[in-house]
């Protein structure tokens, strides 16, 4: 109706209307808002008016038709915004029903594209990104500022733990290296009872346990009534598992049993090995998904040397990847986890900054080969500084003892590389609250995905390293507050590299098991991809 309106008042801009007795009218034509037909009443009337006017009161012949045409233009341009503002009140007016916009594509136009309006974005607002995924992962760990609260776990409440089918190996590839026996067919130890399970041997020995403490929270998950994390639970029937656990003391075997004894043609080490191959090669759990669900602990950089390649499909939870290629174990498949520490926690006493008064500390062997040469460039340049302890040791004569006291009254720890990118110097180190400096290039740490190690590690490049006065001026440059940071932020941290019996919740034990959740979900995805056209083979 507006289009006919304006035709219509163009048309008629070479007569000679009085413009002013027309506007005059215009002006009080403006209709309240809640009159439903305002709008079309003004139009009519407008038109009216038009109509009406007489011939005696068109303009002075003399006055310009250009001039007229401009004023009556004019009045229609302004008569037009005016029904535009006044059409848009009433579609304001209206807007509760929402006729144009349907109520359920405007509840999608909200803050962040949520379904419901959003006031403080906050971490637990966010769904973690394992719930994107099937089957649905363990929750990964919220990153948090030091000066807040320790880390903490998220969990989707229905689905929290991961199943684990465990082979029932014979003891003699587990607790039967421990000097243990079970009662006719037994194969596991008791574990209800701490005092009834079979220790695993000290020294530098417990620092591969990994899979000694795997197999033990596995143990106590079918025990009714023990009190243990929800991370994982054994379960009986393989059909029903999430991963697949292979309980082979595979580090203890290569510390204890590597070479021939008597008249053994081959090892121990290699006996076991070959036997669990062909053991695993024969199972329908294998078969049915080429070992990418299984998961084989081989912690000690030597372990499982001969089957490794046979095996090398299976997911394994490694120390690091220094002495293998990268088509047997790789970040894609396989877990990186921590050594045991082998000195004692600090817990609460943790000395401050004032009372630490060695800069920098190293205890350790430091001829080393490969990349472990850089420990001997690092001697000579630091072994004059008054402020840094750098110096062999063992673990004989109270080497242990004596290293745990040196760290934990240091300000920083060296972990330099050795034979291996790693040691279990770091977790020493972090449990003493002494504040990491990373020298090892190849390193991998465990649970990176969920921790941020600069928050409470130095990192410094080799390169960098052996430049001279390039560590002590970084160390020394350290300020008080950037250090206690960083202390801080070791003290919430430090529980998740502890190994204990019973687990708890966030320590090392759980967070391997996480691990493998969030490893095991692309696995099965994997797996169910190729089955996509299975059954169509079969049928033709």
């Amino acid at each position: 109706m507006l289009h006919l309106l304006v035709s219509r008042i163009y048309y008629q801009s070479h007569l000679r209307i009085n413009c002013d007795n027309t506007y005059s009218h215009v002006d009080s034509l403006i209709y309240p808002l809640n009159q439903p037909q305002g709008a079309e009443n003004l139009i009519t009337i407008f038109v009216e008016e038009v109509a009406e006017t007489d011939s005696t009161q068109m303009l002075d012949k003399t006055m310009q038709p250009s001039t007229v045409t401009r004023k009556i233009l004019f009045r229609v341009i302004s008569l037009s915004i005016f029904l535009i503002i006044f059409s848009c009140l009433v579609l304001l007016k209206n807007s509760s029903r929402s006729y144009i916009i349907p109520e359920t594509v405007l509840m999608l136009v909200l803050a962040n594209k949520t379904s419901e309006p959003s006031t403080e974005v906050r971490d637990s607002d966010n769904p973690p990104l394992n719930s994107l995924f099937s089957p649905p992962l363990l929750p990964l760990i919220n990153r948090r500022p030091a000066s807040r609260s320790p880390v903490r776990v998220r969990r989707n409440a229905k689905f929290e733990t991961l199943k684990v089918y465990m082979y029932d190996l014979p003891p003699e590839f587990h607790f039967g290296m421990l000097d243990w026996k079970g009662r006719g067919d037994q194969i596991w130890p008791d574990v209800r009872s701490v005092n009834r399970i079979p220790r695993y041997p000290g020294g530098l020995n417990l620092q591969h346990s990994i899979e000694y403490w795997l197999i033990l929270d596995l143990l106590s998950s079918t025990v009714p009534g023990f009190d243990r994390p929800c991370s994982a639970v054994r379960v009986t029937n393989s059909s029903l598992a999430d991963v697949i656990f292979v309980p082979f003391f595979s580090s203890l075997s290569y510390n204890r049993h590597s070479k021939p004894s008597g008249r053994e043609k081959v090892s121990r080490n290699r006996f076991l090995q070959d036997e669990l191959v062909k053991y695993l090669r024969s199972q329908e759990e294998w078969r049915r998904g080429g070992g990418r669900d299984h998961l084989i602990v081989a912690h000690h950089p030597n372990s499982m040397l001969e089957a490794r390649r046979k095996l090398g499909s299976a997911m394994f939870v490694l120390a690091d990847f220094g002495r293998y290629p990268v088509e047997i174990a790789n970040l894609k498949k396989d877990i990186i986890a921590p050594y045991r520490h082998v000195v004692d926690s600090v817990g609460n006493d943790s000395a401050p900054f004032e009372k630490r008064r060695t800069l920098a500390y190293f205890q350790g062997a430091i001829y080393r080969k490969d990349g472990g040469m850089i420990r001997q460039t690092l001697y000579q340049l630091l072994k004059n500084e008054k402020d840094v302890h750098f110096t062999y040791g063992t673990v004989r004569q109270g080497g242990i003892r004596n290293a745990g006291r040196g760290m934990a009254s240091s300000k920083f720890c060296l972990n330099i590389a050795g034979d291996t990118p790693s040691s279990n110097r770091l977790f020493d180190a972090i449990v003493s609250h002494c504040v990491p400096v990373i020298i090892s290039d190849d390193i991998e740490l465990p649970f990176e995905d969920v921790l941020d190690y600069s928050e409470f590690c130095v990192f410094i490049r080799a390169s960098d390293a052996v430049k001279k006065g390039f560590l002590v001026n970084v160390l020394r440059g350290t300020t008080r507050d950037k250090w206690t940071k960083m202390w801080q932020r070791l003290k919430q941290i430090a529980h998740h590299f502890e190994f204990q019996y019973p687990s708890k919740q966030g320590d090392a034990v759980q967070m391997i098991w996480e691990a493998v959740a969030r490893k095991i979900s692309s696995v099965h995805l994997e797996l169910h991809r190729k089955k996509r056209y299975y059954r169509t083979q079969l049928n033709n």
